[in-house]
C-alpha cells in the first residue's frame, strides 16, 4: 500500500501540476464559506466572492502573463472588462467545483496526502524524500505547513472530482472512426492564382484620391510623441554583487544553524502486509490477522525466507515484487505506527505484528543510517548566497526610502542621488508614447511619469517607480519632441502604393470568383492549371485554412469539382479537385491512428466537461455584479 501509492504517477503528475500552476485551483475551506463581505462581485449558490478574491487572481494571473510574455507583456490588457469578466467567470468555476467536491463527500487521507508529496522529485535529494527542501518550498509559498496541506488536499480532491467526469467519458467506436476517416480523406487539387500584382496597371486613382486618404487617415501619419531618457536604478540584486562575505560569517552561520544541516537519521526496510483497512469488517480483520501470525510463526523459523514469503503472501503490489522491500525512509514518511516499530528495531530484527490503517504488517529492519550533519564544504556556497541574499535585503531596504526621497527632492536632475548610492546614470533609447518598450521602461507606471508634463514640461525627475520586486527606476528627460504630422507630399507616393494595391486586390478578387462561377456551370474557362497535389485535413500541403475548407466543401460527387479562396496576398484563388482518395484502416502507421483517435476521445471528453460544468451550473446559480467588472482596483 505505501509504494502503491508512491508508484502512482498519475498523482505525482497532478502534484506537479498543481505546485507549478499559480493560477491553480485554491483549496483553503474558506473559500466555501460565506465570508460575509459587503464588497461582493459575486455568489455561486449562495457562496460570495468578494472584490479581495477577485484582486487576488487578477494579481496571480497578472504576475502569471508577466512570467509569461517576458518584454511583450501589456499591464493595460487587464484593466478591460472583458479581462475581469473571464477571471471572474473563473473563480465562479472552481467555487461551484469546491462545493460539489465538499458536498460529495471526497476526502484524501493523511496517508496518502504524505506518500503523493514525498513521491515529488522536486522534493527529493539524491533520489530520496528530503524533508528540507520540501519546508523550503512551503516557505516560498507564504504558508504554514498545514495551511499548504490543506490547501493540497482540497486541490486534489478536486482533480478526483474533475477526473471521476473526464475519465468517464466514452466515444462511440463508429463516430470515431467516421472522424478519423474524414481527418484523413485525400483530395487531388491543382490551382490558379489570380494575384494582385497581375492587375495594378489596371489601376487608375482619381484625381483627389491620395489627399482625401490622408486628411480621412491624419493619425496614420503623424510621428508619435517620443523622448529619450536617462535613469538609475536601484536593486537588491545590484547590491548583493557588491557585498562580500567571510569564510567566518559562512562557518558562524552554518555552527549556530546546525539543525538546518542535519540529514535525520534513516532507516531500510522490508514488510510483510495483509490488507485490513480500519472500516473494514471484524471477519475480515480477524483472517488478516490470523495469517500474519502464521506467517511471523514461520519467519521465526526461518528468517532467510522473509523476501520468499513477502513475494509470495504480501498484499502491497509497490513493494512485493522486491521482496518486500521499501528503500530507505526517515521520520515522518511513514504512518506512525509503522515508523513508531521500525524505528524501535535493531538491524536485521524481525518486528512483531503491527497494525496500521493499512492492516497487518510484519517488518523487517534491513540497515540504519545514523543522523549526521551536511559538511561544511557541501553548503558553503548556498550559505553564502543566502548571507548575500540577506545582507543586500537589509541594505536595501534601509537604502530604498532615502533613494526614493533625494530623487524626488532634488527633482532637477539625478546626479546627486547616483553620487549618494554610487549609482551610475544610465541612458534610453528613443521611447515612443504608447508603444512598447526596453525593460525598465516596458513598466506602464515609469513610462506614463515619463510623458507626464511634469517631466516633459517641468524638466523634474519623475518619482521613483518599483518596475520589478525590489528594483526602484528613477527617470529623468533628456530629450524630447512632441507628436507632428507629417506633411502629404513625403506621403504621397506611400498611400499611392497603398490604394493601388487596395484596388488591384479588390480586381484579382473580381477575375477569380467570376471564373469560378463559370467553371461551377461548366463553362469553358481557359486557364493555366498548376502542378496536383494531394491534400488533407491533416496534411494541407501549404493550403490555408480558408483554402482547405473550401476544397472539401466541395461537392465531389462528380468530378472535377470547383472551389475557391481568397489567398493570404490579398488575391484569389481556384482549385479544381480532380481525385477523390477515401481513407481505409490499413493505412498510415499504427502510432498516428493511436494519435488520432486519443484526440477523438479527448475531443468527446471536454466536451462532456464543459456540458457537465453548465448543468453544475443550474444546481449552483451564479450571479455577477456587472458593476465589479468596471472597477479597476490598485494591485
Amino acid at each position: 500500500m505505501f509504494d502503491s501509492v508512491r508508484n502512482n504517477k498519475r498523482l505525482v503528475q497532478l502534484f506537479l501540476a498543481l505546485i507549478t500552476l499559480p493560477f491553480a485551483f485554491w483549496g483553503v475551506e474558506s473559500y466555501v464559506r460565506n465570508t460575509g463581505d459587503s464588497d461582493e462581485v459575486a455568489s455561486v449558490g449562495g457562496s460570495k466572492i468578494s472584490q479581495q478574491e477577485l484582486q487576488r487572481a487578477l494579481s496571480e494571473q497578472e504576475e502569471r502573463m508577466r512570467a509569461s510574455l517576458g518584454r511583450n507583456y501589456n499591464p493595460g490588457m487587464f484593466d478591460s472588462p472583458e479581462v475581469r469578466r473571464a477571471v471572474l467567470e473563473s473563480l465562479a468555476n472552481q467555487r461551484m467545483l469546491l462545493l460539489h467536491a465538499s458536498k460529495s463527500g471526497l476526502a484524501t487521507s493523511d496517508a496518502a496526502l504524505g506518500q503523493i508529496i514525498q513521491s515529488v522529485p522536486a522534493f527529493a535529494e539524491n533520489g530520496k524524500f528530503s524533508r528540507e527542501r520540501y519546508d523550503a518550498y512551503v516557505a516560498t509559498q507564504g504558508l504554514s505547513q498545514p495551511e499548504f496541506e490543506a490547501r493540497l488536499r482540497q486541490d486534489i480532491k478536486l482533480q478526483q472530482l474533475m477526473a471521476a467526469v473526464r475519465d468517464g467519458s466514452v466515444s462511440a467506436h463508429l463516430a470515431e472512426d467516421r472522424w478519423v476517416a474524414t481527418l484523413q480523406e485525400g483530395r487531388e487539387v491543382s490551382e490558379v492564382l489570380y494575384k494582385p500584382e497581375q492587375f495594378i496597371a489596371q489601376v487608375k486613382l482619381g484625381a483627389d484620391a491620395v489627399k482625401n486618404y490622408y486628411e480621412a487617415n491624419r493619425k496614420a501619419f503623424e510621428t508619435p510623441e517620443r523622448l529619450r531618457a536617462e535613469y538609475l536604478v536601484l536593486s537588491q540584486q545590484s547590491l548583493a554583487t557588491l557585498i562580500n562575505v567571510s569564510d567566518e560569517e559562512v562557518r558562524n552561520w552554518y555552527q549556530s544553524h546546525a539543525d538546518a544541516y542535519k540529514q535525520n537519521e534513516e532507516r531500510s526496510a522490508s514488510h510483510i502486509l495483509l490488507k485490513a483497512g480500519k472500516d473494514a469488517p471484524t471477519a475480515e480483520v480477524k483472517a488478516a490477522q490470523a495469517k500474519a501470525e502464521e506467517i511471523l510463526a514461520q519467519l521465526k523459523k526461518s528468517p532467510g525466507d522473509f523476501a520468499k514469503l513477502a513475494k509470495q503472501y504480501s498484499q502491497d503490489p509497490g513493494s512485493a515484487e522486491k521482496g518486500g522491500d521499501l528503500g530507505w525512509f526517515s521520520r515522518g514518511m511513514m504512518v506512525k505506527s509503522f515508523e513508531d516499530a521500525a524505528f524501535a528495531l535493531k538491524e536485521n530484527e524481525l518486528s512483531g505484528i503491527v497494525r496500521s490503517d493499512f492492516g497487518f504488517h510484519i517488518i523487517r529492519l534491513a540497515g540504519i543510517r545514523a543522523e549526521k550533519m551536511k559538511p561544511l564544504e557541501a553548503v558553503r556556497a548556498d550559505i553564502a548566497a543566502d548571507l548575500k541574499r540577506q545582507a543586500a535585503m537589509k541594505k536595501y531596504a534601509e537604502m530604498a526610502e532615502a533613494f526614493s526621497n533625494t530623487v524626488y527632492e532634488q527633482a532637477d536632475s539625478l546626479k546627486p542621488a547616483a553620487e549618494k548610492f554610487k549609482l551610475t546614470i544610465q541612458q534610453s533609447p528613443w521611447l515612443v508614447k504608447g508603444a512598447q518598450a526596453v525593460a525598465p521602461f516596458d513598466n506602464a507606471k515609469l513610462l506614463a511619469a515619463l510623458f507626464s508634463d511634469d517631466a516633459v514640461k517641468n524638466k523634474r525627475n519623475t518619482e521613483s517607480v518599483e518596475v520589478a520586486p525590489n528594483t526602484l527606476v528613477g527617470a529623468h528627460v533628456l530629450e524630447h519632441k512632441a507628436a507632428e504630422m507629417q506633411p502629404l507630399e513625403s506621403v504621397r507616393k506611400v498611400i499611392e502604393e497603398r490604394l493601388t494595391r487596395v484596388e488591384a486586390v479588390k480586381l484579382a478578387r473580381a477575375a477569380g470568383e467570376a471564373a469560378l462561377a463559370k467553371l461551377v456551370r461548366g463553362d469553358k474557362v481557359d486557364l493555366s492549371w498548376g502542378a496536383v497535389r494531394t491534400v488533407s485535413r491533416l496534411s494541407p500541403s501549404g493550403l490555408g485554412p480558408d483554402a482547405l475548407r473550401a476544397v472539401f466543401r466541395a461537392d465531389a460527387a462528380k468530378l472535377p469539382a470547383y472551389a475557391g479562396a481568397a489567398s493570404p496576398d490579398g488575391g484569389y484563388a481556384c482549385y479544381r479537385v480532380s481525385l477523390v482518395k477515401p481513407y481505409t484502416a490499413t493505412q498510415g502507421p499504427d502510432d498516428k491512428l493511436k494519435s488520432l483517435h486519443q484526440q477523438y476521445a479527448k475531443l468527446i471528453s471536454d466536451e462532456e466537461f464543459a456540458a457537465w460544468v453548465a448543468a453544475l451550473r443550474l444546481r449552483y446559480p451564479v450571479e455577477i455584479r456587472k458593476e465589479a467588472l468596471e472597477a479597476k482596483e490598485q494591485r
